[in-house]
């Protein structure tokens, strides 16, 4: 088996969750599976209705966060996930939920 050239490089990303995401438990989700991850970062809802994250992890730990937030949790409904830039600082351990 080979290695990708990118596996185990850290990295930070920035994403905007589109579609029935608040009120659904999706930051809590967020959270848990960042956890489950060992991924740093935050996640909060937008006035807009969206949901911003920013992670920070391996290249290869968050191609799998991208894929599991894409889906959400069971009674969120995720249109699209976009690719923002990662703003700020971001924590490499931990990850939050920041309420507005």
């Amino acid at each position: 088996m080979s290695e990708s050239p990118t596996d185990g490089l850290f990295a930070l990303r920035g994403y905007r969750v589109h579609g029935r995401v608040q009120g659904v438990g999706f930051r809590w989700w967020t959270r848990a599976v960042a956890g489950r991850l060992r991924l740093g970062g935050h996640v909060r809802n937008l006035t807009n209705g969206c949901v911003e994250i920013q992670a920070a992890g391996r290249t290869e730990v968050l191609a799998e966060f991208e894929r599991l937030i894409a889906e959400g949790p069971q009674f969120a409904r995720v249109t699209s996930v976009e690719h923002i830039e990662p703003e700020g600082q971001i924590s490499r351990v931990g990850f939050e939920i920041l309420h507005q």
